[in-house]
């Protein structure tokens, strides 16, 4: 019996049959490769801080999973009230916007859970498995009730990862440790 496509395949299938090509050369965005693995110099780590409505609202399992579903490696994680001298650091490009003040409000308003995950081409990955609106199947689409309360932040870049992460963890707080899947991936 057939199934439609993607009926078979599991998120990384999914994230991976996105990459192919699509339609007539060069009219389809390549969407970016998702895998979790990859060999060291290949590998780059990205921010996502869990914020008050996701953990009051207990999804940090189902957002801890989407990750882990796609082979990215969580190197370092902690829950905190983040003070708004932490807030207002990570935020300071969004000074000058209206609606500034309420969100050094909401986040600070309750715990927090900052991670951060490692893997190959992780920063765009996690961008699309984030979302920049509601659409379904992406975290904020899935998870959040209004735009004001997205329920993560997820770092834009790669430079940005690396500033924001300093913000959130010291070095001696990310764990390097080695991830078995490559060898089954990679046959390294």
């Amino acid at each position: 019996r057939l199934r439609p496509a993607g009926a078979a395949m599991g998120s990384l299938g999914r994230c991976l049959a996105r990459s192919l090509p699509r339609g007539q050369p060069g009219l389809s965005p390549p969407a970016p490769r998702c895998y979790g693995s990859a060999p060291a110099p290949l590998q780059e780590r990205t921010l996502l801080v869990a914020k008050p409505d996701a953990v009051q609202r207990r999804l940090l399992g189902d957002i801890i999973q989407r990750f882990e579903r796609r082979g990215f490696k969580l190197v370092a994680m902690k829950l905190l009230q983040a003070d708004r001298r932490l807030v207002e650091q990570h935020y300071e490009q969004l000074r000058l916007k209206p609606f500034y003040p309420a969100l050094v409000a909401y986040m600070t308003s309750g715990p927090v859970v900052a991670m951060v995950w490692e893997g190959y081409n992780v920063v765009r990955c996690t961008r699309a498995m984030v979302g920049d609106s509601s659409a379904v199947g992406t975290i904020r689409g899935d998870l959040s009730v209004h735009i004001t309360r997205n329920v993560v932040h997820a770092s834009d870049s790669t430079e940005t990862a690396q500033r924001e992460i300093g913000f959130w963890f010291r070095r001696d707080e990310l764990v390097a440790w080695d991830s078995r899947d490559s060898d089954n991936i990679y046959g390294l």
